[in-house]
């Protein structure tokens, strides 16, 4: 796997694939972030607003969705897509 970029652009819906995607190397970063985020208790606009770069004064409900794709996301990467990465990830 080649490092993943520092700060990729976030699509308004992350992938729901039952497989890893280049998507989910991309935004590994991301994911950790947001389940920091969620661990520690902080509200999900202001999540929405620092890790995805999304306003959601602005864009309440893509920055809804968004969030919820995204942190759905880093939590089947923590419970099942973590496996595909210690494989070699999408390229293998």
């Amino acid at each position: 796997m080649i490092a993943p970029p520092l700060d990729p652009a976030v699509a308004d819906i992350a992938p729901a694939s039952a497989t890893l995607t280049t998507y989910d190397e991309q935004h590994l970063r991301i994911y950790l972030r947001l389940l920091d985020a969620d661990a520690d208790g902080a509200d999900w606009r202001q999540i929405t607003q620092v890790v995805l770069r999304i306003d959601p004064d602005q864009e309440p409900d893509r920055a809804r969705k968004a969030f919820e794709s995204h942190l759905a996301r880093a939590k089947w990467m923590s419970e099942f897509g973590y496996r595909r990465l210690l494989r070699g990830g999408t390229s293998n």
